[in-house]
């Protein structure tokens, strides 16, 4: 048998995250378009400053149903002949709010650029927030919190935004409404919001695809060029505040089989140079199955099929107003609840005293490098990056430095920010699961005063 020889792996080519070109059209909205060479398929990224604090009072979720209703119809076309014009596109548009503001999403073949791309202008110009579509996207809402209730994770997070953040903010408040404000909204009060709050001069474009061969200027200015509004100053964003006195909150379910936990508190964002190492150092921490509390949760004790710590910004001004969601989130069988949370502390202070070592700093750095050229294969996972820099007020080069940043990142340094991150004393945690079998022994661990709330 005649065997070919086997393949030898070449030289690893130099790789960093792609540099954006800054401009604005006449007028006023910003635009950066990103060449990437093969990628046919062209992802668009336009962030509106409409954020969730300038929601009037008792309409928390106006600026979802907003963006939801940016696709259902304009001046020009019905919800369906929209809809049909998109898919003729070959066309993907999503639109979704969150705390720094409403984003609209559209992934389309180059070819059908133009066509698309004046689909979501005309969105933007001139929708119709017609009253049955308004009351249906309502419905629709309405419909998804008892799901997203009864659902342990959602839960879970709903609660811990709950405990950390002052009743007047709203980022205590769920982020697309409750049933009583989505119930109050109507087709007037999104309009309101619309005319309020988006408009080109403080609206972001990215765009990023293989547009060699088509004149990206000229579409950007006959589509998105078009769009006209007043000028307006940026909205402050107002001082975060939270309150991380350590303390367990029991949102009962009774007779779980699970215990879903989420322990957090808020921390630093991006714009704090401690980022790159709380990175490094929470990857270690929970990031992977190898990580610490994999290692112990999972592998050794067999308590979970995994817990993960992460950090995700809330929001940011880049003046020190920012903050973000430092967590650990998993869940367990309900018996072993108080020997997990035993051991998760544990897995804490020992990592407060002995440090992480050198190995574990290496594969953190190894993975989250090695990985990014993978992960920002796709024009959308570039364009959606790009946009999240914008949207925290972060420079146009913040990936790539950040990569340098955490190849430069020691353990030492790693260490001190996750153990920073995660103090044993200052962390709020939330359990959704059965009170009667976990309140107790979560009560002799000592992590906190334990409090127990109806699901």
């Amino acid at each position: 048998m005649e065997f070919h020889p086997q393949p030898k792996p070449g030289a690893a080519r130099p790789w960093a995250f792609p540099a954006p070109d800054r401009g604005a059209l006449d007028n006023g909205l910003t635009v950066l378009r990103c060449l990437r060479p093969g990628q046919q398929v062209v992802a668009v990224e336009i962030f509106l400053d409409a954020p969730l604090d300038a929601e009037p009072e008792g309409l928390d979720g106006v600026a979802t149903i907003m963006a939801r209703a940016l696709s259902e119809g304009t001046d020009k076309h019905s919800a369906e002949e929209f809809a049909a014009e998109l898919e003729r596109c070959g066309a993907t548009l999503d639109a979704h709010a969150d705390h720094p503001g409403v984003r609209v999403s559209l992934e389309v073949p180059v070819s059908r650029l133009p066509k698309a791309l004046g689909l979501v202008a005309e969105a933007l110009i001139a929708p119709a927030f017609v009253e049955t579509e308004i009351e249906r996207l309502v419905r629709n809402r309405l419909d998804e919190i008892p799901h997203e209730t009864a659902n342990p994770g959602r839960r879970a997070a709903k609660q811990l935004s709950k405990e950390l953040f002052p009743a007047d903010s709203r980022m205590s408040r769920p982020r697309q409404g409750t049933e009583e404000t989505v119930a109050a909204i109507d087709a007037s009060a999104v309009r309101a919001f619309y005319e309020a709050h988006v408009r080109p001069a403080t609206a972001t474009a990215v765009v990023v695809g293989d547009f060699t061969d088509v004149d990206v200027d000229k579409i950007l200015a006959e589509t998105l060029g078009a769009w006209t509004g007043d000028t307006a100053e940026a909205r402050p964003v107002p001082p975060i505040t939270a309150d991380d006195t350590g303390r367990v909150v029991i949102v009962d379910r009774p007779g779980a089989v699970q215990t879903q936990l989420l322990i957090g508190r808020v921390g630093a964002d991006r714009h704090d140079r401690v980022w790159p190492a709380q990175v490094l150092g929470t990857y270690c921490l929970g990031g992977t199955l190898t990580s610490r509390l994999d290692r112990v949760l999972r592998e050794e004790k067999g308590y979970t099929y995994g817990v993960r710590s992460f950090g995700q910004v809330l929001r940011s001004d880049g003046a020190g107003n920012g903050a973000s969601m430092l967590a650990i989130s998993g869940s367990v069988d309900t018996p072993n609840t108080g020997p997990a949370l035993d051991d998760l502390w544990k897995v804490l202070r020992t990592l407060a005293a002995e440090g992480l070592t050198d190995a574990e700093r290496d594969v953190a750095v190894q993975n989250l490098v090695g990985v990014a050229p993978l992960k920002y294969e796709t024009a959308a996972s570039v364009a959606a990056t790009l946009a999240d820099q914008v949207e925290q007020h972060l420079p146009d080069d913040y990936q790539a430095q950040l990569y340098a940043r955490l190849a430069e990142t020691g353990t030492v340094e790693a260490t001190a920010a996750v153990v920073n991150a995660f103090p044993v004393d200052r962390l709020v945690t939330v359990l959704v699961g059965d009170a009667a079998a976990i309140a107790e022994p979560v009560r002799a661990l000592g992590i906190g005063e334990v409090t127990v709330v109806s699901s």
